[in-house]
């Protein structure tokens, strides 16, 4: 039986994460919330680590545009802290599945970015994750894996299909940016691919794309949210991100290719309207 830490499992991804590996006979789960462990705190981290096989690292400063003006707060979670998971795995001989970000790469190619793309990020939250991902493939070169998400939305904590729908109920058309694209991704089912991967005997280490298959603009994928919600899909009008402007400037392009999973045996996602149909009917995507 695998002994597993998850961090950050009080989060949307963490939740999920701890709900899956707990289905499975085949892990024990340890699952540390903030409160349970700062892992910032090198000593609690080397104390926390011994006695697992794997660490799942879901913990991560998420406030995109917060980070503009705290980077050094965020580069302490997403990338400092994540050294001292990879230090303390590595002196234990426990296997680390980093997760991470789209944000590391520019956002400005026209095809899917493949896992070996050179990383090039345009704001504070994506140096800060680049931190993260250096850590994890420098200490631990033969067990350390950084899976790299975007455009995450989940039953737990606020989401974009979330959002839509609370403002759904207060507006009769709602404006959403038409040219960035990128890749809706249900956390339930990136949780499973990482279960996936921890499970995957022969898995190589190094950099893997969790987001689901496919590609949408915001636009459209508030427009599925719509339409699959029993909502008039028309009332969501396109825009651009000028309309929109943000501390923190945006990957235009965002869509990961995911041809590393093969070499661990395993598929890449579901489609994203699929996995989105799914997630709306049990029930994860509703107005909060």
């Amino acid at each position: 039986m695998t002994k597993v830490l998850v961090t950050g499992a009080g989060g949307m991804l963490g939740s999920d994460l701890v709900s899956v590996l707990s289905a499975s006979p085949a892990f024990t789960v340890s699952a540390a919330r903030r409160a349970d462990l700062d892992v910032t705190d090198p000593a609690a981290v080397a104390s926390a680590v011994p006695g697992h096989d794997l660490v799942i690292n879901a913990a991560a400063w998420t406030d995109v545009d917060g980070a503009e003006t705290a980077e050094d707060a965020a580069t302490a979670l997403n990338g400092t802290a994540v050294s001292f998971l990879a230090t303390a795995c590595a002196a234990s001989g426990a296997r680390l599945i980093h997760v991470s970000t789209d944000y590391v790469l520019s956002g400005s190619a026209s095809a899917p970015y493949p896992e070996s793309a050179p990383p090039s990020p345009v704001n504070a939250y994506g140096r800060s994750k680049l931190v993260g991902e250096q850590a994890v493939l420098s200490l631990l070169p033969s067990s350390g894996y950084v899976v790299r998400t975007a455009w995450l939305y989940g039953e737990h904590g606020n989401s974009f299909p979330a959002t839509m729908l609370r403002l759904a109920a207060a507006r009769e058309t709602l404006d959403v940016v038409d040219d960035q694209r990128g890749q809706p991704t249900w956390s339930l089912e990136l949780a499973r691919q990482l279960v996936a991967l921890a499970a995957a005997p022969s898995a190589p280490a190094g950099i893997y794309h969790g987001t689901a298959s496919g590609a949408t603009t915001w636009f459209g994928f508030a427009r599925a949210v719509f339409e699959l919600s029993g909502l008039d899909p028309a009332r969501i009008r396109p825009t651009t991100s000028a309309a929109f402007v943000r501390p923190a400037p945006r990957p235009a392009y965002s869509v990961l290719g995911h041809d590393r999973w093969s070499s661990a045996g395993l598929s890449p996602m579901a489609d994203w309207r699929d996995s989105l149909s799914a997630a709306v009917a049990a029930g994860a995507v509703r107005a909060r």
